[in-house]
């Protein structure tokens, strides 16, 4: 049994928490406090799609997208706590006056294995959406597509690793040095800082997010929808409970401050005109956060002596974590 520092405890930290603790003894460290508000993933809509991702990203990382749809099954399998998992594809749309931007995304979709896209019309789109019935008459479905309750893994991670007598330092500042993290000697220690690493990877940048958390009791959507606008696309993916995660792309920013009031405005009203059911919705956050990506946007797995370092998942967080931590770690810890 090894034993093993992480720092880092936000989306990468605890997916190599829970690959690891089984087998070896962990120590965590944790510059934020255990609620983790400035880790990316607790505000990001923790969407798994591989095809509509594959718009921006290479061939090889949309295939590890879909290799983590299995593997996030396996985890979320052996938390006590149900986490909310699903996969019944994603649905994008447009209005009428933006169907060049729907042509657009279609034609830049890759193939993935036996995975194909399938071009909808006014009704299938109610079939598929009954609530937007009459709301779109052109759109398409990704069939291999999903997402998971991204507070939820949070909160139901921390207790499995509690349970498995996982040592926790939070609020913890850290010095690397050779073998040892703040004095105390590891056989090998696995650096997810995130953004956090930028004072040792230069060519480490950040790239915005914004969304907003939406409680709307009159909106039953059930799965991710995909708005194809000009100027502000967005995403809207459905949580537990009416509660809903409204979010855009990305904005080539490295300004971590509160969200603005322009995107606030583009935000909402853009969902609403997705569904009216979302004026009478409760804002219960608005946030914004800095996810971590290289020049390439391609993560990045390096290894120094016995420190292994995995950063530079940049949209691609919950898509691709499982799949980059388990290729960091299979030829020496797994």
């Amino acid at each position: 049994m090894a034993k093993v520092a992480i720092v880092g405890f936000g989306l990468v930290g605890r997916v190599a928490a829970l690959m690891l603790s089984k087998t070896h003894a962990l120590t965590i460290f944790e510059a934020d406090d255990e609620r983790t508000l400035q880790s990316a993933g607790t505000l990001a809509a923790a969407m798994l799609a591989p095809m509509a991702e594959s718009v921006i990203c290479e061939a090889d990382l949309a295939l590890k997208g879909l290799e983590s749809m299995t593997l996030w099954q396996t985890l979320l399998a052996e938390l006590d706590d149900t986490v909310m998992f699903q996969q019944q594809g994603t649905l994008v749309v447009a209005h009428h006056q933006d169907k060049g931007d729907l042509l657009s995304f279609q034609q830049r979709l890759k193939p993935l294995k036996e995975h194909s896209v399938s071009v909808l019309n006014a009704t299938q789109i109610g079939q598929f959406e009954p609530e937007l019935t009459g709301r779109f008459t052109q759109g398409l479905f990704l069939p291999c597509e999903g997402q998971l309750d991204n507070q939820a893994f949070y909160t139901a991670s921390y207790r499995a690793l509690l349970k498995q007598n996982v040592v926790f330092h939070f609020n913890a500042s850290v010095s690397m040095c050779q073998q040892s993290v703040n004095g105390e000697n590891f056989d090998w220690i696995i650096d997810c800082r995130g953004i956090g690493a930028k004072e040792n990877m230069q060519d480490l940048r950040g790239v915005r997010g914004e969304v907003a958390r939406v409680y709307a009791k009159d909106v039953s959507i059930t799965r991710p929808v995909r708005l194809m606008h000009p100027r502000y696309p967005i995403y809207i993916a459905p949580k537990p409970n009416h509660e809903f995660v409204i979010g855009a792309t990305e904005i080539e920013s490295q300004d971590a401050g509160p969200v603005t009031v322009r995107s606030t405005l583009e935000l909402l009203s853009a969902a609403y005109t997705v569904h009216s059911g979302f004026a009478e919705g409760r804002v219960l956050a608005l946030r914004a956060g800095l996810r971590p990506a290289f020049k390439d946007n391609r993560p990045r797995i390096s290894r120094h002596g016995n420190v292994i370092e995995i950063n530079g998942l940049y949209r691609h967080g919950f898509l691709l974590a499982p799949s980059v931590v388990r290729e960091a770690l299979s030829e020496v810890l797994l």
